[in-house]
């Protein structure tokens, strides 16, 4: 990697590192998607909160919190139990769910492919890891995901909800999201509760506020916010840190949207 700006990588990780410690903070929880899963202790709770969550993270912050409230209302805030025993009559309130794209039919159609996971997985964390150990890396991992969770029945709309990164994706929101469950946080943000993945392996969400950033600090040369920029920025970031590279999302964030960096 060659870095631009600052000169290098020592200075860069310093320059970075004051703003992982500026975001990476409970300050950051309120207004933030993971403020959703936060409610919750039990694991299984944290993952189906947490993967509504990511799912609608498009759009205005308000909105999607509002419609994630909705869901795990609907669900009497306990999603792990409302998934796993719900009845055929328990449904018609999410029928009528809306948030941007994702409608009705999309939420039932994740409601009854959780079923499906939790019938023949322990948890999220268990697929995942299936998909690590078999495609090698967590794309290929997010891949297997997508396979699996659609294997119930549903309507071909549904399936866009759910990224993938064989067709090119960055997978911005799932990638969001392994980083709320695996990434152990002693800031108390994110939660580390899936033990058998490594912080190290995890893909750094990009989007077009962390990727202007990134160009701008020399970190990302490819000008497409896809698959293969997600992975050159996450190469970047591991030789500032190895064992957790994705802790620089919030820096990159956070220098992107509130600090305007230029």
């Amino acid at each position: 990697m060659e870095i631009k700006h600052p000169e290098n990588a020592q200075e860069l990780k310093r320059f970075l590192d004051v703003y992982v410690k500026k975001y990476n903070t409970p300050d950051f929880i309120s207004t933030d998607p993971i403020s959703i899963p936060h409610r919750f202790v039990e694991k299984r709770d944290r993952e189906i909160a947490g993967f509504f969550a990511a799912t609608l993270a498009w759009g205005q912050r308000v909105t999607i919190l509002k419609n994630a409230d909705r869901l795990m209302q609907g669900m009497g805030n306990e999603p792990y139990r409302f998934i796993t025993e719900h009845r055929p009559s328990d449904l018609k309130p999410f029928s009528q769910f809306v948030h941007r794209t994702f409608n009705g039919d999309d939420c039932l159609g994740f409601i009854h492919a959780l079923r499906e996971v939790y019938r023949n997985y322990p948890d999220m964390e268990a697929l995942f890891y299936e998909g690590l150990q078999q495609r090698g890396d967590m794309m290929g991992a997010i891949s297997h995901v997508k396979e699996v969770f659609f294997r119930t029945e549903h309507l071909p709309r549904t399936r866009k909800h759910l990224s993938d990164p064989e067709t090119g994706s960055a997978a911005k929101r799932i990638n969001m999201f392994l980083r709320w469950m695996v990434r152990e946080d002693h800031a108390g943000v994110d939660f580390g509760c899936w033990k058998n993945i490594s912080p190290s392996v995890l893909i750094c969400p990009l989007d077009v506020h962390s990727g202007r950033t990134a160009r701008k600090l020399g970190l990302l040369t490819r000008t497409q916010d896809d698959r293969n920029a997600a992975e050159e920025l996450t190469g970047s970031l591991r030789l500032l840190n190895p064992k957790d590279p994705v802790q620089y999302d919030f820096a990159l964030y956070g220098l992107g949207v509130f600090e305007k960096f230029s």
